[in-house]
């Protein structure tokens, strides 16, 4: 059975690597949702059903950020860029700027940062 997740054949990738592709997609899937559910309240004049649709977006942006904390546990040097950008304040291109050195200043030689699932 095939999924448009890999781009590889399934059976040739190890467990960790589907997972991952697994929990990339779940995390595409929760920011279209977040994204739909804004659209909706933009247009929605009924203030119940705007109500329930910003509860739900609220849902679906908790379950965007567990995929993004799980993903980044099993990034090293992902989590080590982006904790130069998120929650912080200043110029985001310059954080990401920083960020990128931390990386690179953090990164082992030969490591090509891969994935590794506890």
């Amino acid at each position: 059975m095939g999924f448009d997740q890999y781009h590889e054949p399934p059976d040739e990738l190890p467990k960790m690597t589907r997972t991952f592709a697994r929990m990339i997609a779940s995390l595409i899937e929760e920011a279209e949702a977040i994204s739909w559910y804004e659209q909706r309240m933009a247009v929605e004049t009924d203030p119940q059903a705007r109500a329930i649709m910003e509860n739900a977006q609220k849902e679906e942006f908790k379950h965007f950020g567990m995929d993004l904390e799980f993903l980044l546990r099993q990034k090293d040097d992902w989590r080590t860029e982006l904790k130069e950008i998120l929650f912080t304040t200043g110029d985001i291109v310059e954080r990401g700027e920083k960020g990128e050195k931390a990386r690179a200043s953090r990164r082992a030689p030969g490591s090509a940062g891969r994935c590794r699932l506890r």
